[in-house]
């Protein structure tokens, strides 16, 4: 088999923004004064579009879900200064192995556009990621395959030629849904277990470990 493109996840997967996250969500849940929620119950909301995040985690009509929405990305906008995001050890180098490596790279988020076409831009990824799906882009978000299905049918590619990296159950369900290979990464916000239930392909503890994935898909 030929692998021609890796779609990424990109919080808990390239970059760590558990903390940024689940913080603004508990902010938005105090400011409105919803029912309370632990963080770790905000961190396993991670992955879903923000939207469904809050209405998974508390019962609310659309109404408040749209404030939810909308002071969410308020406070995150405020909170997102300089240095509160890291990229998670070796993403960059690996990424531009990668990219050297002749590999197209794209990411495939919840997260909304503009955030993370700033993150790509902060994080000085414009010169490897080739193509970017955010929550604005389509109409069903993970664990739907419709974000794989997007980046795919953009550069033509069969789904047996691709390889889906994440960090969460949802991220691995789209690419089985779609058809293709996945890789889990067990630092971000999902664990080693999620990961064996759902049957993922690979699973690593380090992003440099890709590196080994690929080499394995190629043989």
């Amino acid at each position: 088999m030929k692998l021609k493109i890796i779609l990424l996840d990109f919080d808990g997967t390239l970059a760590d923004t558990q903390q940024l996250i689940t913080n603004t969500m508990l902010e938005v849940i105090d400011k409105l004064g919803l029912e309370k929620r632990t963080r770790e119950q905000c961190a396993t909301m991670i992955g879903l579009p923000l939207k469904q995040s809050f209405t998974d985690l508390i019962p609310m009509d659309e109404a408040v879900a749209d404030k939810c929405v909308a002071l969410y990305n308020e406070v995150f906008h405020q909170s997102n200064v300089p240095g509160a995001v890291p990229l998670f050890p070796k993403v960059l180098d690996t990424l531009y192995q990668l990219h050297q490596q002749g590999y197209i790279l794209t990411i495939a988020s919840s997260r909304s556009k503009f955030s993370l076409l700033q993150f790509v831009e902060t994080f000085n990824l414009k010169d490897v990621i080739s193509f970017v799906v955010s929550s604005n882009d389509v109409t069903h978000g993970k664990p739907h395959p419709e974000p794989a299905l997007m980046t795919l049918a953009h550069f033509n590619i069969d789904p047996s030629e691709s390889l889906v990296v994440g960090d969460t159950t949802y991220d691995i369900e789209m690419g089985q849904n779609a058809g293709s290979h996945t890789c889990g990464v067990t630092y971000g916000n999902g664990t080693q277990s999620q990961m064996e239930n759902i049957h993922t392909e690979y699973i690593i503890d380090d992003f440099s470990r890709l590196l080994d994935v690929v080499r394995q898909l190629e043989a």
